[in-house]
């Protein structure tokens, strides 16, 4: 970093990812800051600033020294698991700062000696203590998958026998004869479909008889609006689609399907004609927001038709560090590893981060949105005007 670039990034003042400190206060306060840098997306820590008024006030060379020394040992005994930071001395207007830049962690969740998961809220930070939002730092790490998480209340009442066999007989070429004598108990637990007792989430989101009963929010709201605006009150027609993600991937295309134009090109007078937006595409991207979208978020996967445009809106952003740009060129993070088995055997889902790519190629204008500030992941494909 430059004297330049230093000086624009104090111009703006404190943020999510930039924190000011006159001078080293409290080890306490540094320790959370770095924590909750840790646990969000990174950060630095510019000593030497004041964070009241944004003027650059500067260190002497006993003062660099001493503040290097004390974060060094805040990262390494005052976080859990420690962090590893990097520091810099930067002269800006006759006046040394010390920057502390701090990564985003591969450990997740830090926390301080106490036990305290700290996580950013703006230019702020917070305690966190919601479960759902714990669960979404290990996920995170890859110290926990949500969807072999158990389901409190389900037991093997609840899967339909008839979509384990279709499984297994998608999955297996003799199916019969490794599975013939098995125990059904034994069968599912195998299978991952329960986990003790209980229906793993993955199990209820593609084996129960009804998977809405227990997880209300994981479904599809489909609306067809009029006009390019959600805020209208009128729309041409609006679905809450329930099921197992077979079930939510086929009546999902079933609505675009019937509310997107179909185009004669070249095909006999009577045929149905072509979908206007690509189907190919439309799979990929309802496969996508239906599998990897993020399962510690209580809420539907959303699919929108206005005039001008189509979105699909899955909750939760890119995971560990992906990218639009990444995504892209076909880099790929499994979030729900236990989804995208099942998957590959009973919808067209391929897998192997080719679906954007194959996405892209049939319908090269989608736009693509990581929408951190409300968490969620948004696709937009724009419709031809009507002549």
């Amino acid at each position: 970093m430059n004297e330049a670039e230093l000086l624009e990034i104090i111009k703006c003042g404190e943020t999510g990812k930039v924190q000011f400190k006159r001078t080293f206060d409290n080890q306490d306060k540094i320790a959370a800051e770095m924590i909750a840098m840790s646990n969000a997306k990174g950060g630095m820590i510019i000593f030497g600033v004041d964070d009241k008024t944004g003027n650059a006030i500067g260190l002497d060379y006993s003062s660099l020294q001493t503040i290097g020394n004390k974060v060094a040992t805040i990262a390494n005994e005052l976080v859990k698991p420690q962090v590893y930071i990097t520091t810099e001395v930067i002269s800006i207007e006759q006046q040394k700062l010390l920057i502390v830049h701090i990564d985003e962690g591969i450990a997740k969740p830090y926390k301080d000696n106490n036990g305290t998961i700290w996580m950013k809220q703006g230019a702020d930070k917070r305690r966190v203590t919601d479960n759902d939002e714990i669960m979404r730092l290990f996920q995170q790490s890859g110290k926990a998958f949500v969807d072999e998480m158990i389901i409190a209340g389900t037991n093997i009442t609840d899967v339909d026998k008839n979509k384990v066999s279709h499984y297994i007989t998608r999955a297996l070429q003799d199916p019969d004869d490794e599975y013939e004598n098995v125990p059904e108990i034994i069968l599912y637990q195998n299978l991952s479909i329960i986990k003790n007792t209980n229906l793993t989430l993955g199990g209820l989101l593609f084996f129960s008889k009804k998977p809405q009963k227990f997880r209300p929010v994981f479904c599809v709201k489909a609306v067809s609006f009029y006009g390019n605006s959600m805020g209208g009150l009128n729309y041409r027609d609006s679905r809450d689609i329930t099921g197992t993600i077979p079930e939510l991937f086929r009546e999902s295309m079933l609505f675009f399907k019937g509310n997107l134009r179909h185009e004669q090109k070249g095909q006999d007078f009577n045929s149905t004609g072509i979908l206007e937006i690509s189907e190919i595409a439309l799979e990929e991207m309802i496969q996508n927001a239906l599998i990897h979208r993020d399962y510690t978020q209580n809420a539907p996967v959303r699919l929108m038709v206005f005039d001008n445009r189509i979105e699909i809106i899955s909750p939760g952003v890119l995971p560990n560090n992906l990218t639009v740009e990444k995504i892209k060129f076909g880099t790929a993070i499994m979030r729900n590893h236990l989804l995208a088995s099942y998957a590959s055997k009973l919808i067209k889902y391929r897998g192997f981060g080719t679906g954007i790519i194959r996405a892209l190629k049939e319908q090269p204008d989608i736009e693509f949105i990581n929408d951190e500030n409300r968490n969620q992941f948004i696709v937009k494909i724009p419709r031809k005007p009507m002549l």
